[in-house]
């Protein structure tokens, strides 16, 4: 973990250091989110491809364990339930 020290401006504007918005990928204009965590008193900043990225893995996580598709799957059981009506 890299820790800088950075000042808040005038407005609560902090400034993200240009090595670290590089390593991010984040450039001038971005959005980022900020999460919050009460528990940690921390502050975590994540730009929307990493936390899409995160829920990609997530969903990943739980679907690795079954064969083919999802969607197949889905349909499947949706024509078996239309034929047993």
């Amino acid at each position: 973990m890299t820790s800088v020290l950075a000042s808040v401006s005038q407005g609560g504007r902090i400034v993200i250091p240009a090595d670290i918005r590089h390593k991010m990928g984040i450039d001038a204009g971005d959005q980022v989110l900020l999460d919050w965590s009460d528990e940690a008193c921390e502050l975590r900043v994540f730009t929307r491809k990493q936390r899409l990225q995160h829920a990609r893995d997530l969903v990943n996580k739980y679907t690795q364990q079954q064969q083919g598709s999802v969607v197949d799957e889905l349909i499947q059981e949706r024509r078996q339930a239309a034929l047993d009506e």
